[in-house]
């Protein structure tokens, strides 16, 4: 297993930004399962609102906010222990597998 790293693939003309699936798991328990469809403002308000006040470029991540299942919602809150496996994904686009805590480089 690698430690930490993205696999990523550019999102082609032909996927739908606006219905794609977003997954995250720990030691392999799905904790969160969403799609871009449940966003408020859909992908292209999102980058056009951002473009108004400074330049994006390749590369460059969005971060819109979290599907359900964010560890501090539950009860009790469940959090992040030393030699979890993180895996998370976007469908079609990539996927991330880390072991936590991230060791620095």
């Amino acid at each position: 297993m690698r430690r930490s790293g993205l696999i990523w693939r550019r999102v082609t003309r032909s996927s739908n930004p606006n219905d794609l699936r977003l997954w995250l798991s720990v030691n392999g328990e799905q904790l969160q399962d969403g799609c871009t469809s449940d966003f408020i403002f859909n992908i292209q308000q999102v980058v056009s609102y951002l473009s108004r006040f400074m330049t994006l470029l390749p590369g460059d991540v969005i971060s819109t906010g979290t599907p359900a299942g964010v560890g501090l919602g539950f009860d009790p809150p469940v959090y992040l222990k030393e030699g979890d496996v993180v895996e998370l994904g976007i469908d079609g686009l990539g996927q991330c597998r880390s072991k936590w805590p991230l060791k620095e480089r």
